[in-house]
């Protein structure tokens, strides 16, 4: 009997990018496309729309679209734009990186958002909306980037817990809270909230017909890219961990019962029963390129043995300043002693940042996470080999090859979640 097929869409930040598996969750059909096809202007939804619709006609074309079961979107955390009744875009979208430029907007919700809520800071959503509501009073409603392609599927306008988060959402008490209002944000103009994976609605009858699939095809709520992401690696359960070390290094973990720490940047998102708790450093890749080039941190590599620790418990960092796991503005990078072997020099960093790494998920556990039994890694310098035999010396736990790198995987997964019991 043939497989039931499950789409995953990830809506990122230079183009979006579409993945179809089947039940045993293997890949079966795969496309992206740039935005930059289809304009210039990265702000513009319907450049958004354009890709997807290129994406997903490539996908839907190459499979069997009347066993399409559900589809699931993802984009990038705090992205909003203003729609009106109908869900049309009345503006260009503000997008994740975008800071709040009025500065009454920002200290009016750092005055009364609740200390453990993510809507602090200039980039939040909750600035974003109240910047659009002031300014489109025609705005029927304020959506994220997932929520309103997720709507051009559906036609239903819904969020989830993942991208409502950095908008003021209570994840735990599942409502949009009392101090949103008193901040001056309307709440009638946000979305309703699904938890991730639940079913929204059914596709458009066009949308069926655009791409083959049919007319009782779910969409199911979608999630961020980033839990996305971390959904791909394959972490299923309390203690799995993922390990992002790029320019800087970031920690995820699964855990039982939400983690909330404002000072250090650790807040949690509902995921599949769980939550998914993690925090940054300011460590990582970065701080490495400033000494070295990546041929030579590929030479100096082959000279280290990663079983012999150095021991000179280094802090590496490209400037004064750390938040995870240590919540210090003023906090000095540690790089001294200097060996004399460039390669023990690059030995040194390697095993400060892996015991940087060590000490964010103690961090996480201290504050009430599981204990951890395995890690995912992602990002460039998770292929430097004696870094990650440094990390499992320290670790103490498995580092497992992550199943799939693409946030569109993880949405699928998602959309095959949202349909068990269906």
């Amino acid at each position: 009997m043939p497989s039931d097929i499950f789409i995953g869409i990830d809506l990122g930040t230079t183009g979006a990018r579409v993945i179809a598996i089947d039940e045993d969750a293997v890949v079966v059909g795969e496309a992206k496309s740039a935005l930059s096809d289809h304009g210039s202007n990265h702000r513009d939804p319907m450049c958004w729309w354009a890709a997807i619709q290129t994406a997903l006609s490539t996908v839907t074309k190459n499979i069997d679209a009347g066993r399409v079961q559900a589809l699931c979107v993802d984009g990038t955390s705090g992205t909003i734009l203003p729609i009106d009744a109908a869900g049309r875009p009345l503006a260009d979208a503000r997008m994740y990186n975008d800071a709040c430029e009025d500065s009454a907007i920002l200290a009016t919700i750092s005055k009364h958002a609740v200390a453990e809520s993510a809507a602090h800071g200039a980039t939040s959503g909750a600035a974003k909306a109240l910047t659009f509501q002031n300014s489109n009073p025609e705005m029927a409603m304020v959506v994220h980037q997932a929520d309103w392609i997720a709507g051009q599927l559906s036609g239903l306008y819904g969020s989830d817990d993942n991208n409502a988060l950095k908008t003021g959402y209570d994840s735990v008490q599942r409502c949009w809270p009392e101090w949103m209002a008193q901040a001056g944000i309307n709440r009638t103009l946000l979305p309703f909230v699904r938890e991730p994976g639940t079913v929204l609605g059914h596709v458009l009858p066009d949308i069926a017909a655009e791409f083959g699939l049919l007319t009782r095809t779910k969409v199911v709520a979608g999630t961020t890219d980033g839990c996305a992401a971390f959904l791909a690696t394959g972490a299923l359960k309390p203690g799995d961990g993922m390990t992002s070390i790029g320019t800087t290094l970031v920690l995820k973990v699964i855990s039982d019962r939400p983690i909330f720490d404002p000072e250090s940047g650790i807040y949690s998102h509902r995921l599949l029963g769980n939550w998914l708790a993690g925090g940054a450093s300011n460590t990582g890749g970065g701080v490495l390129l400033e000494h070295f080039t990546p041929s030579e941190i590929e030479h100096l590599s082959t000279q280290i043995n990663p079983e012999t620790p150095l021991g000179l418990d280094y802090y590496p960092l490209r400037a004064p300043g750390e938040r995870f796991p240590i919540s210090d503005p003023q906090l000095p990078p540690k790089l001294s002693p200097r060996p004399d072997d460039p390669a023990d020099f690059l030995k040194a960093m390697l095993e400060g940042v892996a015991g940087t790494e060590a000490l964010g998920y103690a961090k996480l556990r201290e504050l009430g996470g599981p204990r951890l039994t395995s890690v995912r890694t992602v990002g460039g310098a998770a292929q430097n080999e004696p870094l990650t035999a440094i990390r499992a010396r320290l670790l103490g736990v498995p580092i497992n090859p992550p199943v799939h790198l693409e946030a569109a995987y993880g949405s699928a997964l998602l959309a095959k979640s949202g349909m068990a019991g269906q």
